[in-house]
C-alpha cells in the first residue's frame, strides 16, 4: 500500500534537514520523504526548482504533503504544485500546520497507511491548538 510522502520546505537548510531527520528517528523508513532549505546561492530562501526536486523525490500514488515554515516557502510550493502535471496536481497538497511536528504528525498517520485528506487533517490540527 502506498503510504503518503511528505516534503518539509525550510528556508534553512538546516532546519529542513533536521526536520527530515527528526520523521526518520521517529517514524522510520517506510514514508517516501525529501526536504529541501535553503536558496540556490546557499543562504535563507526557498527555490520552488529545488521543491519540484523534493516532491519528486517523495511522490507516492497516495499523494504528498509539504510542510513549510515562513510565507516565501509557502508561495515557492505552491508555485512547484500549480507546475506538475494535472494528474499529479490534485494528488499534493500544502499544509498550514507547524514544520516539525506537523511533519512528524504527517509522516505518522501516513505510516499507519492514512489518506492524504487525513495525513494534512492531522497536520493542520496542530495549527488550530
Amino acid at each position: 500500500m502506498a503510504k503518503v510522502g511528505i516534503v518539509i520546505v525550510s528556508h534553512s537548510p538546516k532546519v529542513a534537514e533536521g526536520a527530515a531527520d527528526m520523521v526518520r528517528q521517529m517514524v522510520g523508513e517506510e514514508v517516501p520523504l525529501a526536504w529541501t532549505g535553503g536558496n540556490p546561492a546557499g543562504g535563507l530562501g526557498t527555490s520552488y526548482e529545488a521543491i519540484s526536486e523534493a516532491i519528486r523525490k517523495a511522490w507516492s500514488e497516495a499523494g504528498v504533503a509539504i510542510l513549510v515554515d515562513l510565507g516565501g516557502a509557502e508561495t515557492n510550493s505552491e508555485m512547484a504544485v500549480e507546475m506538475l502535471p494535472a494528474e499529479r496536481r490534485a494528488r499534493v497538497v500544502v499544509c498550514n500546520a507547524p514544520i516539525v511536528e506537523g511533519a512528524v504528525m504527517a509522516a505518522t498517520e501516513s505510516a499507519g497507511g492514512s489518506s492524504l485528506e487525513r495525513v494534512r487533517a492531522v497536520a493542520e490540527e496542530l495549527s488550530a491548538n
